[in-house]
């Protein structure tokens, strides 16, 4: 019945209408400050704060992960180094061990060479001087033997005596 009042117009309200609209919105908007919005705008900022908490802990992540990256490839660089290094090394050190062994292989082949030269030089000496010896004997032998023969009679063995011992006293 309001609606066929002759002054009721739907824009502009009674006072009253207003009035106590106004009021009730107030206290529904009191109402739901305190028990709806503080919890939700407490809510909104825990989260705001987590997810901030959030971001700042995966920004704090990524550079400690770019701050390993570049630790890992400075490690990867040293190693590289290293090993390079001890290969380098064991590379002179195997050059130096087989120089060495060449050198040392070279001076035994010389001692031996030498030794062998002298075993020989006095091995030869050995055999002439047997050689000698024996020939000498021989040639006493046989010509002691051809003197027999020859000088059958004691006075023929002195003067040829005679003869040997002034030829020996000319020389």
């Amino acid at each position: 019945m309001i609606f066929l009042a002759a002054e009721f117009s739907p824009i502009l309200p009674y006072f009253g209408q207003f009035l106590w609209t106004t009021v009730m919105f107030l206290i529904v908007w009191l109402v739901l400050g305190r028990t709806a919005f503080k919890p939700i705008q407490n809510a909104l900022t825990k989260r705001e704060d987590d997810i901030q908490e959030a971001l700042d802990e995966a920004k704090k992540a990524r550079e400690e992960m770019a701050s390993l990256k570049s630790d890992h490839q400075a490690l990867l660089t040293q190693a590289e180094t290293d090993r390079a290094t001890i290969l380098k090394e064991a590379k002179e050190t195997k050059e130096a061990i087989i120089a060495e062994a060449r050198d040392q292989a070279k001076a035994e082949y010389k001692l031996l060479m030498e030794n062998a030269k002298t075993d020989i030089k006095n091995q030869k000496m050995a055999a002439i001087t047997d050689l000698k010896n024996q020939v000498g004997s021989m040639a006493v032998e046989i010509s002691e033997k051809v003197l027999r023969q020859t000088l059958a009679g004691q006075s023929s063995q002195e003067g040829y005596i005679g003869k040997l011992v002034d030829e020996i006293k000319l020389n």
